[in-house]
């Protein structure tokens, strides 16, 4: 990643986060990018990646990490969010971490059971084990089950976090059941694609933003 693109990704991230929070990007084994907030544990560029931090931790996992980390780490006690970073196209490997005062704690929110789906004038409450896949098309959200297409007034960045380990994202536009995936196979142009267990045995791109995260939910 080239350090302008790193400097716009962390600003644009900044602007998602608690003015108390700072923002650590490492590339390889040091970090390369950090913008400070009112809880500094003053990381400088080019700085080793130490043992115990969230982002060895994130290394090691290969998936998101949160946790307390005590002074020992930076000499500051932190509460950090990591999430991986990767890039196919470059090979970058890395972790982006939010950084928070130790006492903040974030609460996960309440797994759904139920979603209302709307179909014409009717209101009807979706169990989530019904649901094949949610799409994003044209501002709406779309919700498919074997008994048919209804609407909901959540988007999908707002339904995503609330859904069970049972759905995945596999574009910007699609949640997928993993229970309704038939088989995950190449279309003609190579992109990896679901065939979903329906009427239709509907087919769904993944794109490539997904497909990393995709083979580490699946395993393959």
């Amino acid at each position: 990643m080239k350090s302008t693109v790193v400097s716009q990704f962390s600003a644009f991230i900044q602007d998602w986060v608690p003015e108390e929070a700072s923002i650590a990007i490492a590339g390889g084994n040091q970090y390369i990018s950090y913008i400070p907030g009112r809880h500094d544990i003053k990381i400088s560029q080019g700085q080793p990646i130490p043992s115990g931090s969230i982002t060895e931790r994130v290394y090691m996992q290969k998936s998101k990490v949160e946790s307390l980390v005590d002074k020992s780490v930076f000499g500051v006690p932190y509460y950090g969010v990591g999430y991986p970073i990767q890039d196919e196209d470059t090979g970058f490997t890395g972790a982006l971490t939010v950084i928070l005062p130790p006492e903040y704690t974030i609460t996960a929110p309440k797994t759904l059971s139920f979603i209302a789906g709307r179909k014409d004038d009717i209101w009807v409450p979706l169990s989530v084990e019904q649901i094949i896949y949610i799409e994003s098309h044209q501002k709406k959200t779309l919700i498919y089950t074997n008994d048919g297409c209804y609407s909901s007034k959540h988007p999908l960045k707002a339904l995503e976090p609330r859904l069970s380990g049972s759905f995945m994202r596999i574009h910007r536009s699609y949640i997928v059941n993993i229970s309704y995936i038939k088989e995950i196979s190449r279309d003609v142009a190579s992109n990896l694609e679901v065939t979903l267990k329906n009427e239709d045995n509907t087919k769904l791109v993944i794109s490539q933003n997904y497909v990393q995260r995709v083979r580490n939910i699946l395993g393959f």
